[in-house]
């Protein structure tokens, strides 16, 4: 959001309001464990003290695998081979809303993130001093694709995106203004019937001005396909785990969300049916180190240490293990069983990147922004 020109020199010394109260309740969750004086800013960690501390800030959906084993599994390796043990201290949320936290001040030293987008928001604060998307696999920790999760049985035989088209049907799914899942599912919604529009005959649609008909009947039914889903959806949560919760609670009845969401729920017994629609997107997750706060808090051994864990085959396992599709090559290689492959899948540059679908999608002019607030133009 663009700052007002009155009153900029206080806001280059204070956060926002709005970003205030989001770094209050992140930092709530470290309250049980004392802040060393590194993070107070009194000065680098091996100036007072010993001890090891990494913080980490992530998304939300993945919780479960970093503080159920990741970071377990990592502390017994650093004090094993170190001599010396590591707090670690986490905080997870929307990841819009870590992103912003940390351009606001949260020290972070590492973060792991939705949407490129919202890691691109931290560097673009001068917070992330390397080139983030030159490190190992693009820069990208996890992978998954964007599904259905229906009740037992499929009872609506729910099979692609037509279907959740047809009135009455309750869909749930975040809202894109505080979740990076969600803008995922819109892009998947979006994108799916562009993909859709590509199997007219081309032959005639030849030349410019055809062309140019043919890239606005694409745009309009994916308009149509927003629209028409969007007035299904029940509830909007902040995020894509508030949602899956939502959903288990019995509101709704078809989730929109991460393929991730739904394995880790059927891992011990098959509790959804997951669907997979002939043409979704493919979800890249970034990780990045903070350099700034890195710096500041004096750890930056044990936070690339972190860093290349989580690219290890023993971390990617474990993602496998929780529905993340791996970025490690050869773990992907053996569990490829696990995870289908949609004939129409696509990425964020079948769109044209983050930036051209911010601005498409999401600005002020943007097909969604128009579905959401009923300004659809004609």
């Amino acid at each position: 959001m663009k700052r007002l020109l009155q009153g900029m020199k206080k806001k280059a010394t204070m956060p926002s309001p709005q970003v205030s109260g989001i770094i209050l309740l992140i930092m709530l969750s470290f309250i049980v464990t004392a802040c060393t004086p590194g993070m107070l800013g009194l000065g680098k960690r091996e100036d007072y003290t010993r001890e090891a501390v990494l913080t980490i800030s992530a998304y939300s959906v993945t919780k479960e695998a970093l503080e159920r084993e990741i970071i377990p599994a990592f502390q017994e390796k650093w004090e094993r081979e170190q001599g010396e043990p590591v707090i670690i201290r986490q905080t997870y949320g929307p990841s819009g809303a870590q992103a912003r936290a940390i351009a606001g001040g949260l020290r972070a030293d590492i973060a792991l993130l939705a949407l490129e987008s919202d890691m691109n928001l931290i560097a673009r604060e001068g917070l992330i001093t390397e080139p983030w998307k030159e490190k190992k696999h693009g820069g990208q920790v996890t992978r998954s694709i964007v599904t259905f999760g229906v009740r037992p049985g499929n009872p609506l035989a729910i099979e692609d995106w037509p279907d959740l088209m047809h009135e009455g049907i309750e869909i749930i799914y975040p809202s894109p203004r505080t979740s990076g899942g969600a803008m995922w599912v819109i892009n998947a919604i979006y994108g799916s019937a562009l993909k859709e529009s590509e199997k007219v005959d081309y032959k005639n649609h030849q030349g410019l001005d055809n062309q140019l008909k043919l890239d606005s009947q694409k745009q309009e039914k994916g308009r149509e396909r927003l629209k028409r889903i969007q007035s299904n959806v029940r509830v909007m949560d902040k995020s894509a785990r508030e949602s899956m919760t939502t959903f288990e609670k019995g509101l709704g009845q078809v989730i929109i969300t991460y393929e991730n969401e739904l394995l880790l729920r059927n891992r011990e017994e098959k509790i959804y049916e997951i669907i997979y629609p002939y043409s979704t997107i493919l979800i890249e997750n970034p990780v990045a180190l903070i350099d700034k706060n890195v710096e500041r808090n004096g750890n930056r051994k044990i936070a690339e240490a972190f860093l290349d864990y989580l690219w290890s085959r023993e971390a990617q396992e474990i993602f496998a293990n929780y529905g993340f599709r791996p970025v490690h090559e050869e773990v992907m290689a053996e569990r490829i069983d696990q995870f289908p492959q949609p004939e129409g899948l696509f990425d964020i540059d079948y769109l044209g990147g983050w930036d051209e679908v911010r601005v498409n999608l999401y600005g002020p002019q943007g097909l969604w922004t128009q579905v959401i607030e009923g300004r659809e133009q004609g």
